[in-house]
């Protein structure tokens, strides 16, 4: 049985092509910078948005068309939602796919309950990873959408609910680690304050911290080799999350000793929500060594929450592959599609037209980053730009040989700092944009 006859293989057609169930950009095979596209991208699907999504808003119930669904949460259903899963991803032509522990498997009444219909799920799951060579890039625990975790999951005022999250993440660590899982990834979903009145917030981030040391103690007790990451987001469903931003994540992890055992992973519209930008969050943790994988979305500037959109920038992509290009690349992270179809794009095929144009816009976006880079234009220009502190007085300032006495002394003797030369920041953006074609 198929759940999108009409959808075959996708394929590559070239940026010719006016098919819109074809690749005009993502070219599996294609060679960039000495690696292939799909090494390079490392595209996932995100299991919670592609097959779990409704289209449901503040305003009305969803209005996806989804023929397979027969309207339970039930085991049985779940099982059906993986073949509907891995023909999609098969279809599509992606290596990975993403999912929190209750995306795939129904929760139970009971703890017990719920680990044994995540047994029976991850099951299947893997025989299909066996089947197709889809694998799982990283898995993580939905420790927000309960009441339960009404005031947070690790940073509760109720040690029951700390209890009950750690035994959630300890089985889908496992589960990761089963299904072969390269990373694991922990979002705070509730992990923040609505109101300070109410709130020990030192307290909360002491649990916090002390949370993510017990996962990476249980992580090594188990033989998980995969990353661990965290996603930054600074606000929704909180006023305030504690892991409010790239710098607020470096902070905290280097302030709790947990900066060697995790990375982030960067969401393009929680960037927005922060006030920051996608290049911002991305070169911030790229440049302390913490960038460990993205999901791949877009927020639109005119609305103040979180949208979930698929990315179409070419500029936002050109400068998301220069990051991850300077950088060598993602290690074990990916391109997660953390993004949802529009409510009005409700029929199944839509699915696929929203990750086709992601792909593209991604797979342009590296080859774009790549000319870039051989032309060498923005390295230059930054080299030069900081010229000065690579011989003389700046050399020895980051040597750590100059102090106050000796840079009094240099200036008194020299006067007047020398000139400074101009950002050229229009003519930068201009030469970035003779790339855009």
């Amino acid at each position: 049985m198929s759940f999108f006859p009409e959808v075959s293989q996708i394929k590559y057609e070239g940026p010719d092509s006016t098919n819109p169930l074809a690749f005009r950009h993502y070219n599996p095979s294609e060679v960039v910078e000495g690696k292939t596209m799909k090494d390079h991208l490392r595209f996932g699907v995100a299991y919670w948005h592609t097959f779990r999504g409704m289209g449901g808003d503040p305003f009305g119930p969803g209005c996806a068309v989804r023929p397979w669904e027969d309207g339970t949460d039930s085991l049985d259903m779940a099982l059906k939602r993986v073949d509907v899963a891995f023909e999609f991803m098969q279809k599509l032509g992606v290596p990975f796919y993403c999912f929190h522990d209750r995306d795939v498997a129904p929760e139970g009444d009971t703890l017990a309950e719920s680990n044994k219909n995540l047994d029976a799920v991850v099951k299947k799951l893997g025989q299909k990873q066996k089947d197709t060579g889809i694998n799982l890039l990283w898995g993580t625990a939905n420790l927000f959408s309960n009441p339960r975790f009404v005031h947070g999951a690790s940073t509760s005022c109720n040690a029951d609910v700390f209890a009950y999250a750690a035994a959630q993440v300890k089985k889908a660590m496992e589960a990761t680690k089963e299904l072969g899982g390269v990373n694991y990834v922990f979002w705070g979903g509730r992990e923040g304050y609505m109101n300070l009145y109410n709130t020990d917030l030192r307290r909360e981030f002491d649990h916090l911290a002390k949370f993510l040391h017990l996962a990476v103690e249980y992580k090594k007790k188990i033989g998980f080799t995969g990353q661990f990451l965290i996603e930054p987001k600074p606000k929704e469903p909180t006023k305030h999350q504690y892991d409010s931003d790239a710098a607020a994540c470096v902070a905290f992890l280097r302030i709790y000793g947990l900066e060697k055992d995790f990375k982030l992973n960067i969401e393009t519209n929680h960037a927005t929500l922060a006030g920051h930008s996608m290049h911002h969050e991305l070169t911030y943790a790229s440049s302390y060594g913490m960038l460990g994988s993205i999901d791949a979305n877009r927020g639109d500037e005119l609305l103040g929450w979180d949208t979930d959109q698929f990315p179409n920038s070419l500029y936002e992509t050109a400068q998301v592959m220069l990051v991850v290009l300077n950088q060598g690349g993602l290690g074990s992270g990916g391109l997660n599609f953390d993004a949802k179809v529009r409510r009005e794009s409700f029929e199944p095929i839509d699915l696929f037209h929203a990750h086709i144009g992601g792909m593209d816009a991604f797979a342009h976006g590296l080859k774009i980053a790549a000319a870039i880079r051989k032309d060498g234009v923005l390295k230059d220009f930054v080299k030069q730009r900081y010229a000065s502190w690579d011989s003389g007085i700046g050399a020895d300032i980051e040597a750590g040989k100059a102090k106050f006495d000796e840079l009094e002394a240099y200036m008194l003797k020299k006067g007047e700092a020398e000139k400074n030369s101009s950002g050229r920041q229009e003519m930068l953006e201009n030469v970035v944009n003779r790339y855009l074609r």
